[in-house]
C-alpha cells in the first residue's frame, strides 16, 4: 500500500450535514452546512463556520442564536436544496415543505420535520479566512419521540441519518458497535446483544 500526498485541504469525512435554521417563526431561514460539530461536553458547545455573504450569517450575527436540525433521509433532498438556494430570493421553509416551531430558549425556529434539534446561542463569532466560526452553547436539545423507546431510550440509529463526504450525500449503515466495544468482555457484549433484540421486537 502507498500513501500519496496531497495539499492540504478539507477532506475530513463523513460530516453530518446540518440544516441550521435561523431568523425567526414569522420569517424563518434555513441553510445547509457541512461545517459543525461538538467542541465540548460541559458546558455543550457546538460551532457552525458560515461565509460572511450567506444570508444565514446576518440573520445569526443579529439574533445570536441557531439551531442545528440533524437531517435524515426523507430530508435528503432539502437538505440539498437548502445548500444551493438563498433566503435572499426565496422562503426555503416554504419551497422545501419544512415547518418552523419554536423553540423555548432562543429566537431561531427549529424544524418539525428533523429528527434532532439542537437549540443554539451564539457566544463568539470567530473569523477564520473564508469562514466566521459561530461558538455557541447547546441551550436544550428537541427530539421526535418516534426515536424513543418504551423506556426513554433514544434509538437514533432508526432514523436513516444522513452523512456527507467528499460531496456526496450518504445514509448511515450498520451498526458495527457502541463506544467501549473493542474492549467489552463476550459476556457483557452477549448480554448487550440480547437486550437489543429485545427492544427491536418491542418497538414492532
Amino acid at each position: 500500500m502507498t500513501k500519496i500526498k496531497w495539499p492540504a485541504g478539507t477532506m475530513l469525512a463523513p460530516l453530518p450535514p446540518v440544516l441550521v435554521s435561523s431568523g425567526c417563526n414569522e420569517a424563518p431561514n434555513v441553510m445547509t452546512a457541512a461545517w459543525s460539530g461538538i467542541i465540548c461536553t460541559n458546558p455543550v458547545l457546538t460551532y457552525v463556520s458560515i461565509r460572511p455573504e450567506r444570508y444565514s450569517h446576518k440573520l445569526i450575527s443579529k439574533n445570536k442564536a441557531f439551531v442545528l436540525n440533524v437531517p435524515n433521509l426523507p430530508l435528503a433532498r432539502a437538505v440539498d436544496f437548502c445548500g444551493v438556494k438563498s433566503g435572499r430570493d426565496m422562503d426555503k421553509f416554504k419551497a422545501c415543505g419544512l415547518t418552523a416551531i419554536a423553540c423555548d430558549e432562543v429566537c431561531a425556529p427549529q424544524i418539525l420535520e428533523a429528527p434532532l434539534s439542537l437549540a443554539c446561542k451564539v457566544l463568539e463569532i470567530r473569523p477564520f479566512g473564508t469562514h466566521d466560526m459561530f461558538l455557541a452553547e447547546v441551550k436544550s436539545v428537541y427530539v421526535d419521540d418516534k426515536y424513543l423507546n418504551d423506556k426513554g431510550a433514544l434509538c437514533l440509529e432508526k432514523a436513516g441519518l444522513l452523512a456527507y463526504a467528499h460531496g456526496f450525500y450518504y445514509t448511515l449503515g450498520r451498526q458495527l458497535g457502541k463506544f467501549g466495544f473493542s474492549v467489552e468482555k463476550k459476556k457483557t457484549i452477549r448480554k448487550r446483544q440480547a437486550l437489543a433484540r429485545a427492544n427491536k421486537k418491542a418497538m414492532k
